[in-house]
């Protein structure tokens, strides 16, 4: 007997093809079909259970994390899966593990900065794991600063070896991901010594532990940095710390793509532009981008369907209660995390898109667009990641009290997914970056020098600083055009002011420090515009299936304007709309809503996540909550036993009144 589904009247409701959007979600059909096949692949495989994680203990934990990533590798073997499929399927086994490190950033730095002869030794023991490695980069006193490592790197020209060395407890590296555990190998970031010359921070390739036995190799001290945030979560990582006492290494392990030191202790610039490196950051930060949007939709996915399954109030005369999702105060928290989902999506779509561009650019010697490109992944980076961190533990507050338990699979959603506001950027630091690439760009408007890319915009100041916005009803909020435009003069301005308060300051560097609050909101307000504009750019494309492009657009439009809204005090202060028009931008969005709310449930339908990846009683595809909730209850180890164990020791003395008492 096929289970109820209790959301069958709100997928009747839906007004476009689901199957074509969720082709539109996936980017491509191809991407669909390998996605697909490869949830399907995981939720089916009885080794990938992830319901007890959370009543783990921190031991069985990572067991358990070797055992999946083990039994992963077997079965991409076995399939003989691309590197494409390979990567879905770790994606969906949904557990953090050595192996996001050693093919998301070990394998990525060897390619991106070692030489030919680099890549030939080390990629093809890699690519078949016959080495394991991580990034260690991160010391326990510097994180952001990368140019304020400690660890140092001295050449020994007698040996013809590096030495590697922590000189401090503040040196010790502490934080990379399969470093504490699980990792032979590690691309190590230190201090290059030559002589009595530093040379700044450079990658090495150092073995730490052995082949044979996997203890760790004489001057190594290594380990797990301890228990993290969360239940499960992030904690099936053995982020590690590590130390060296005058380890040796061969000085071809230096990663030499960039700069190179001599048989002779000679430190050289090849001649190769050091800008690739950059090449490389801009590759992580996209599929950062591209991450968020799929812990967002997660989180949305939960809310949305629990949303509709709960009902509360309202009952007339004896009939059903209200549904939540009926309620405009749930609507108006809960629709545009749903726009944000398909907005960071769609920006994501696209930076895979400027990461091609850039790379073949790269290739050419041409590194005009660089400094706009770093600029862009850096804000988007750290814009996404902040508001999907806190969009999910808004879902989870809209799911009421249900969603803190641990089965709603929001606590360790968000345990997990917050570290990415810190990891690769801390996220204030990195718009702090974007501020300063914006104010250049303003300094340069006057000398021909062209804005490239995202601040393209900018070279239209003059239009910028007169422009008044011509809203007079509230559907002329719905005009590509005059969103583009708010966002354009808002995002603009903000530049001009911070710039003009700027020259105000004789030493700069003072001045952009105490201007540093005001600087992060005009950076903020850049990059929500690239969002804005990379979704109507989406919306000028053909996208095939019925009323598929049109809720799209009515998505679109509740993203823009619940900005717009949001940030009002921005567009009213710097004139470029009036209260007035922020109250008809506030009207629509509430008309908006109402047109979300029937394609609600089939617009999460799209994200196509299975109920094992999204591992939440609430989130169910059949909406069969409240059964699940109560099944889920009596899986708890504590009811195991109708009396608790401690009973006769600790609660029995209470209520018979036997407690004893020491003599003073």
């Amino acid at each position: 007997m096929e289970a109820l589904d209790y959301h069958a009247e709100e997928r009747r409701k839906a007004e476009f093809d689901l199957e074509e959007m969720k082709i539109v979600w996936a980017g491509s059909r191809q991407n669909y079909e390998i996605s697909d096949r490869m949830a399907r692949l995981v939720a089916s495989d009885p080794v990938f259970r992830k319901d007890n994680r959370t009543m783990l203990s921190r031991k069985d934990l990572f067991k358990d994390t070797l055992r999946k990533a083990a039994h992963a590798w077997k079965r991409i073997i076995e399939l003989r899966l691309s590197e494409e499929e390979a990567h879905m399927l770790r994606s969906y086994v949904d557990q953090p593990a050595f192996t996001d490190l050693h093919w998301g950033m070990f394998i990525p730095a060897i390619k991106g900065q070692g030489t030919e002869e680099q890549h030939e030794k080390w990629l093809p023991m890699a690519y078949k794991m016959q080495i394991i490695g991580c990034y260690a980069q991160t010391e326990l006193g510097h994180g952001s600063n990368v140019q304020g490592l400690e660890t140092t790197a001295t050449f020994d020209p007698q040996t013809d070896e590096f030495v590697i060395h922590s000189p401090t407890l503040t040196s010790s590296k502490w934080w990379p991901g399969g470093l504490g555990k699980v990792s032979t190998h590690a691309v190590v970031y230190a201090r290059l010594i030559t002589g009595a010359q530093d040379h700044g921070v450079h990658g090495f390739i150092v073995q730490l532990r052995s082949l044979d036995d996997h203890s760790p190799l004489p001057g190594i001290t290594v380990g797990d940095i301890g228990m993290k945030f969360g239940s499960g979560a992030y904690n099936s990582m053995d982020n590690g710390l590590l130390r060296f006492d005058h380890v040796r290494i061969p000085r071809n392990q230096m990663l030499m793509r960039v700069s190179q030191v001599t048989r002779e202790g000679k430190f050289v610039q090849s001649d190769v532009p050091r800008q690739l490196v950059y090449g490389t950051m801009v590759y992580v930060r996209q599929t950062i981008v591209s991450d968020a949007s799929c812990a967002l939709a997660r989180a949305v996915c939960i809310a949305t369907r629990y949303s509709a399954v709960r009902r509360q109030f309202g009952s007339q005369n004896g009939g059903p209660e209200t549904q939540v999702i009926d309620y405009k105060t749930q609507q108006s928290r809960l629709f545009p995390l749903l726009a944000s989902a398909y907005a960071f999506r769609f920006v994501g779509e696209w930076l895979k898109w400027l990461y091609a561009d850039v790379t073949q650019r790269l290739q050419a010697n041409d590194f005009s667009t660089l400094p706009e490109a770093h600029a862009c992944t850096a804000g988007l980076k750290s814009m996404t990641t902040s508001v999907t961190a806190d969009a999910i533990e808004e879902c989870r507050k809209l799911c009421g009290g249900h969603g803190y338990l641990c089965n709603s699979g929001l606590p360790e959603l968000f345990a997990v997914y917050i570290p990415t506001c810190t990891y690769e950027g801390d996220n204030v630091v990195l718009l702090l970056q974007v501020a300063r690439f914006l104010m250049k760009t303003v300094s340069q408007l006057g000398s021909g020098k062209k804005p490239v890319g995202t601040t393209a915009y900018m070279g239209r100041a003059e239009h910028l600083m007169q422009c008044r916005c011509e809203v007079e009803r509230a559907e002329d909020w719905l005009k590509p055009s005059v969103i583009l435009e708010a966002f354009e003069v808002r995002a603009f301005r903000m530049s001009i002011a911070c710039a003009k308060n700027l020259s105000k300051f004789s030493n700069p560097e003072d001045g952009f420090s105490e201007l540093s609050p005001d600087l992060l909101e005009a950076a903020i307000a850049h990059c929500q515009l690239i969002v804005v504009s990379k979704y109507i750019e989406k919306l000028q494309q053909d996208i095939p299936g019925k009323g598929v492009k049109r809720q799209l657009e009515i998505l679109c439009n509740v993203y823009a304007l619940h900005l717009l809204h949001k940030h009002l005090g921005d567009f009213v202060t710097t004139s470029c709309i009036t209260p007035k028009q922020g109250a008809l931008a506030n009207e629509q969005l509430r008309l908006l809503y109402s047109q979300v709310r029937p394609n609600a449930i089939t617009l999460v339908d799209a994200f196509n996540y299975t109920d094992h990846y999204l591992g939440s009683v609430l989130g169910c595809y059949n909406g069969n909550v409240y059964q699940r909730l109560y099944e889920e209850a009596w899986k708890d180890p504590l009811n195991d036993t109708v009396v608790p164990d401690g009973y006769l020791e600790y609660v029995r003395p209470i209520l018979k009144q036997h407690i004893r008492t020491a003599r003073l």
